[in-house]
């Protein structure tokens, strides 16, 4: 599918066609959901479009883990319901030093371990043959990991229900359009529960089965938290089904940056910030000490997901990276089976404040025009050999704005399919 930036007129021309349009201080943007290529709240795209439309949400950002199998359903469900859309992808890396040194970095329980993203890819998505089998080998390596998950719950099952058990296959058909994960497994089991009986009491004893006895703390009504139940109970580490990830199926983080770069993206190192107790990673404990190692490992793009953070800690935060240059931007992450709406907000739905709202408009705009810049054949944001210039931030910032709004007011749609 053809990028409907591709058939965009020129910066003269957009900005001849939009003077006299006036233009709002900041729209509502999320620039990080995952979908049903990976794993989402989300049953189908059409779903997370229809909220986007009902929230007036402007800008949306597909984020799955490894894959960019979603983008052209995305791309297309996004010129439908007019919203402009960013193509991202999410990786999960090793940094070995730390680990060895038990520094956590943005996963709380796995010292080393790091997510980092990729924003405003090219589209159609394309990377050098060595990128691509990276990502063949990462993509293979997790699935081996997650069918033997599958094997050791098998066995749990067959003391309990011989007559019952899960299927790779079967679990891919219907619960994944690309990739097995964790919470695949989890819903399959929460559904294999209800087919052994009518009776709730039974279906519950079952899975406790499972769990070696552990009474639910949960019960069936919430399926959201039985979900994240049976995976904290059962595939997690100590859990009688977890499989540790083999160490080298994780990409170096130089790795991860150099294949987001030759994709035509902006490295974002996602940030885990506070936990409900107010508890830091090592590495992310202090500010300016992130910033130093951020800028280190050349990257000046972070992202959050307001929704676990408390609101003070999280304005302050952004507060100190927005006055550093940084692009920021923030996303609702829609990972868990929960279905909370599109509309960022921080820890207990507290709603965003109207500096946090510019600042996360800005780092959605500059996305934005690094996206329109490459599908033209220039350059964008970020240097073949990684490196940019934060002074761009305000000009591509104003260039952004313009192109959305241009796509928001006049772009035809037809035009782009």
């Amino acid at each position: 599918m053809k990028n409907f930036l591709s058939d965009f007129p020129s910066l003269d021309i957009i900005s001849k066609e939009m003077k006299g349009v006036s233009f709002p201080e900041y729209r509502e943007a999320n620039c990080h959901i995952h979908t049903p290529y990976s794993f989402s709240a989300f049953k189908a795209l059409d779903i997370a479009f229809k909220m986007a439309v009902e929230e007036r949400i402007a800008v949306l950002g597909i984020n799955d883990f490894y894959v960019t199998d979603g983008y052209n359903d995305f791309h297309k469900g996004c010129l439908i319901n007019k919203i402009f859309p960013l193509f991202n992808i999410e990786f999960i890396g090793l940094l070995k030093e730390e680990q060895k040194q038990g520094i956590r970095i943005n996963d709380p329980n796995n010292p080393g371990r790091i997510y980092f993203c990729g924003k405003g890819l090219d589209y159609p998505f394309q990377v050098g043959w060595m990128q691509k089998r990276q990502l063949r080998a990462v993509k293979k390596d997790s699935q081996a990991q997650i069918k033997a998950m599958i094997i050791k719950l098998n066995r749990l099952i067959e003391h309990s229900k011989p007559s019952l058990k899960l299927s790779y296959e079967d679990i891919k058909k219907e619960y994944a359009h690309e990739l097995v994960r964790e919470r695949h497994i989890a819903k399959a089991l929460r559904e294999l529960a209800i087919t052994i009986s009518g009776r709730a009491d039974e279906q519950l004893q079952f899975l406790e089965n499972l769990y070696g006895g552990k009474k639910s703390k949960t019960g069936l009504s919430n399926f959201a938290a039985l979900e994240n139940e049976i995976r904290s109970n059962l595939l997690k580490s100590g859990g009688a089904a977890f499989v540790e990830e083999d160490e080298n199926s994780f990409l170096e983080l130089k790795k991860i940056i150099k294949i987001i770069i030759k994709a035509g993206g902006i490295p974002c190192y996602p940030v885990l910030l506070d936990d409900p107790d107010g508890r830091f990673t090592e590495f992310e404990s202090d500010p300016e000490k992130l910033y130093i190692s951020l800028k280190r490992l050349g990257i000046d793009c972070i992202e959050l997901i307001p929704g676990r953070n408390d609101f003070t800690i999280l304005k302050n935060f952004v507060e100190f990276f927005h006055e550093k240059g940084f692009i920021i931007t923030f996303g609702t992450e829609h990972n868990t089976p929960e279905m909370l709406p599109l509309t960022v907000a921080t820890r207990g739905s507290i709603p965003l404040d109207d500096t946090l709202k510019k600042i996360a408009w800005e780092g959605a705009c500059v996305i934005a025009a690094h996206q329109y810049l490459r599908a033209d054949g220039r350059q964008g944001y970020v240097l073949p050999d990684g490196s940019n210039s934060i002074e761009q931030r305000t000009e591509l910032t104003i260039l952004g704005q313009l192109v959305i709004e241009y796509f928001l007011n006049i772009y035809d749609n037809e035009a782009g399919n």
